[in-house]
């Protein structure tokens, strides 16, 4: 798959996508990041996968994916669609794939829905009749797929290596230390009724963390209902634990009006996460030392470049860009927000994404009528999304076929109900 855009669907335009890349690469200094998108994950031992930082390992100890047969990783790009459409055809409505808007063009096109992690996790609800939930994501989005289904459904992830390095920085040891710590900290504050405290987690983290808010009065949020879920919680405590992710929360929290001076960093391994006592009893936000390695890569200067090369451009970053970045930026919104302000431009327009390639890819193809480029001029696509090949799903599919289920994702029962609640809660926290 080509790391640009398609010239054929902006051929009427002043100019190729490819060209506005060439372009903006007079940005680009020394990357760790690849262009590479066409390599397969089993051909890129030690990383989570081609095409993004080299930096971006996978973690010790995180579920590693077995190898798969041979006839997978030789088949070629034909033969792989011909045997996915033959196992869909099979199973029928006893399985459904779920394609994150992230995951590449040659998985997302054997999707029934495409959508971010909530929304493909409850899309997979109006399946009743389905038994098996293929998530072509990554781990914590299949983990909350199995909180909201049916016991009696399996949820399958192609390839147990597809995780998130942002997830992966904020563990449920260190997490229950900060919160010791907090507890004691703040166990002498006056009573009005209110928690010194309230966890909130992204939606990027796993079961362990989602279940650790549930159990402590806290919720998760999306980037569509940060706001909201961070309102809640300000009427019920004093302050808000936020993790993992410190660019959303601290976005988020200065466009409700927080200061900066009260948005500290929790920095595991540190006594009180390097922060004074003094610090944190001021806090109103405590941030944790979070961030998503792709989003980090966007800057003020990549904006003013579009600006300089495309007056009048529309410029729009996802909000776990961090602050200058969004500060910078016309508009900030989660991937769904970005994806109908484009389906709902009017007139032609040229917009400078600011996030995950595959989907500015897909949006460039899908709305041919404006200009669409992603803002980062080396172009890093999910590395760990990207771990999702053809190859796993088709072997996913054909042991469905066979009767085998493989690659199964379950939360421990211990951690479901608590993990359901936080949900639930940020459910009911509709922006």
């Amino acid at each position: 798959m080509s790391t640009q855009l398609s010239e054929a669907t902006n051929a009427t335009k002043t100019g190729s996508v490819a060209q506005t890349i060439a372009r903006l690469n007079l940005l680009a200094t020394e990357s760790t990041c690849s262009q590479d998108l066409a390599a397969s994950p089993w051909d890129t031992p030690g990383g989570y996968g081609p095409g993004a930082s080299q930096d971006d390992q996978i973690p010790a100890g995180y579920p590693a994916q077995a190898s798969i047969p041979q006839a997978y990783l030789t088949a070629s790009d034909e033969d792989l669609d011909a045997r996915i459409i033959a196992a869909k055809k099979t199973l029928g409505d006893r399985a459904v794939i779920l394609g994150h808007f992230y995951q590449r063009d040659e998985v997302v096109k054997y999707a029934d829905f495409v959508g971010d992690s909530f929304q493909l996790a409850n899309a997979a609800l109006t399946r009743d009749a389905a038994e098996a939930i293929v998530f072509c994501g990554v781990h914590f989005m299949a983990e909350t797929a199995d909180i909201l289904s049916r016991e009696d459904q399996a949820v399958i992830l192609p390839n147990l290596a597809a995780g998130c390095s942002m997830a992966d920085m904020a563990d449920g040891p260190s997490v229950q230390r900060c919160w010791d710590e907090l507890m004691e900290l703040y166990k002498d504050e006056e009573d009005d009724g209110r928690m010194p405290v309230i966890p909130v987690t992204y939606m990027n983290c796993s079961a362990e963390l989602k279940a650790f808010v549930g159990r402590n009065g806290g919720l998760v949020c999306t980037s569509s209902n940060a706001a909201t879920v961070l309102e809640w919680a300000f009427e019920r405590g004093r302050r808000v634990l936020f993790f993992p992710d410190q660019h959303l929360g601290r976005n988020t929290a200065k466009a409700m009006g927080v200061p900066l001076e009260q948005m500290p960093m929790w920095t595991p391994r540190k006594e009180l996460g390097g922060n004074t006592e003094t610090t944190l009893q001021e806090a109103k936000v405590i941030l944790w030392h979070g961030f998503c390695s792709v989003h980090k890569r966007f800057t003020p200067a990549q904006i003013a470049k579009a600006r300089q090369e495309f007056p009048g451009v529309r410029v729009i970053v996802h909000p776990e860009c961090p602050m200058e970045v969004v500060d910078a930026a016309d508009e900030a919104g989660s991937t769904d927000y970005i994806r109908r302000a484009i389906a709902d431009a009017s007139e032609p327009t040229t917009f400078a994404i600011g996030t995950e390639i595959n989907m500015v890819n897909r949006l460039a193809a899908e709305y041919p009528q404006h200009t669409i480029f992603c803002l980062d001029p080396m172009i890093c696509p999910c590395s760990t999304m990207y771990r999702i090949h053809p190859g796993y799903l088709a072997w996913v599919l054909e042991e469905l076929v066979a009767g085998r289920v493989v690659n199964r994702i379950t939360v421990p029962t211990e951690q479901q109900g608590d993990a359901k609640i936080a949900l639930e809660r940020m459910l009911a926290a509709r922006p």
